[in-house]
């Protein structure tokens, strides 16, 4: 099993910038790609970005390309979402999941094994 834990989320002003974290126990050499969902009210969980902790290599859902950032440290069993000119549309519960495997263009999420348990994020106009 993957625990995984969010924390950063929060109110913002459209154009501000929020980090958000992802902290993996358990089996984590089980997680070999750590992703970042998000869901609107009454909209469906939609993908936002996803890591390969072995090389670093992401993806990112269009949406999102050029203003947000995934990263990890491997070291602290973390990942974070670092997300630059937030607007409204960008206002969801965030949701962290990890899977094994290497492809990280699986989007799925059928495909994610583990998630955690959200964090909202809202930005005001």
């Amino acid at each position: 099993q993957v625990q995984l834990v969010e924390s950063g989320g929060g109110l913002v002003q459209t154009g501000g910038s929020l980090r958000l974290s992802c902290a993996a126990s358990g089996r984590t050499f089980s997680s070999n790609i750590m992703g970042w969902f998000r869901q609107a009210p009454g909209k469906e969980r939609d993908f936002v970005a996803a890591i390969r902790r072995s090389d670093g290599a992401t993806y990112y859902a269009d949406s999102v390309k050029g203003r947000f950032t995934i990263s990890r440290d491997n070291a602290k069993n973390t990942v974070y979402l670092q997300m630059n000119s937030l607007t409204p549309e960008d206002t969801a519960v965030y949701y962290c999941a990890a899977k094994s495997g290497y492809n990280i263009a699986v989007i799925t999420i059928s495909a994610y094994e583990y998630w955690g348990q959200g964090t909202q994020v809202t930005v005001s106009s």
